[in-house]
């Protein structure tokens, strides 16, 4: 049955209809939270899922919730810890972006999209620190 509402929910969230989307996939978590036989693989994309939807709504932090719920029910799915790593990235936290980047690779190696950002958060974060340096040190810094 939550099989059948999570592809529902997965062709509306296609379409974009997100309010619609958002709906079925709380409803399949609230039903295998209240004991309907679902399986992990399935509560955990719904919750990643419904953190896309959160995300494209630049929610980040109920986001990001989501997300680490969907690790904690599968921790293997990569998915997950690709899209928090992309906030973490945003909102300049470079150090856990890094470690939900390379996760990424420690479970999946040819994710190529988790590499360019775990460059990226790398060369940012290095970035950061020399500014931070530049600034303490009172010099001029080019």
């Amino acid at each position: 049955m939550e099989h059948h509402i999570l592809m529902l929910a997965n062709a509306e969230l296609e379409k974009r209809q997100l309010e619609a989307s958002e709906k079925l996939y709380g409803r399949i978590i609230e039903n295998c939270i209240q004991g309907s036989r679902c399986s992990a693989e399935d509560l955990a994309v719904a919750f990643n899922n419904r953190g896309q939807i959160k995300y494209l709504r630049v929610e980040f932090y109920e986001a990001m919730d989501d997300y680490t719920e969907a690790i904690r029910i599968k921790s293997d799915f990569e998915v997950p810890y690709y899209n928090r790593g992309l906030i973490l990235y945003r909102l300049g936290f470079f150090d856990e972006a890094v470690k939900d980047f390379q996760k990424v690779l420690e479970l999946n190696p040819n994710f190529k999209d988790a590499r360019i950002s775990l460059q990226q958060s790398l060369q940012d974060k290095e970035e950061k620190m020399r500014k931070v340096s530049c600034n303490s040190q009172d010099e001029k810094c080019a």
